[in-house]
């Protein structure tokens, strides 16, 4: 089994998310919310700004912790064909400078403002079902049920 910790941004603006597109090598292409792994002796209070500023090239600030979501993909839907345990900490983060731009180097192209009511029709991660679910309830727990995976909602 692999295992991942990563951070990821929920920034909302306006009846809008902050999506950004993720290529996979095999070259399908989902939705997907700022964030990605944490490197080794970061803090994924840093990480989270981190990868909004590589993947967006806007700087944001952290207004709070949302909550943690711990999902495992089965090896025979993981990327690397063995089992894979993500475990995602979403944080709200508002814009506060930068310039909209795509990733430098990387998978993740296309930053976009999407209008939520656009979201359900979109092919996206389920990162940005846990991510909307977690801003718009504010659990005390920091913990929302899993988002099933099928149709347009992907790993």
């Amino acid at each position: 089994m692999s295992f991942r910790i990563a951070a990821y941004g929920v920034c909302l603006e306006q009846g809008r998310v902050l999506l950004a597109r993720h290529v996979a090598e095999c070259g399908a292409t989902t939705w997907t919310l700022p964030g990605g792994g944490v490197e080794h002796t970061e803090d994924p209070f840093d990480a989270v700004i981190r990868e909004l500023r590589e993947e967006t090239g806007y700087e944001g600030v952290v207004e709070r912790l949302l909550g943690v979501d711990s999902r495992v993909i089965p090896a025979a839907a993981a990327r690397a064909g063995v089992e894979h345990q993500n475990v995602g900490i979403f944080y709200r983060v508002r814009i506060v400078g930068g310039r909209l731009r795509g990733e430098l180097t990387g998978a993740t192209v296309e930053p976009t403002w999407t209008p939520l009511v656009e979201v359900p029709a979109l092919r996206r991660s389920s990162l940005v079902d846990t991510g909307l679910a977690l801003a718009q309830t504010l659990p005390a727990t920091g913990h929302v049920d899993s988002t099933p995976v099928g149709g347009l909602i992907q790993h």
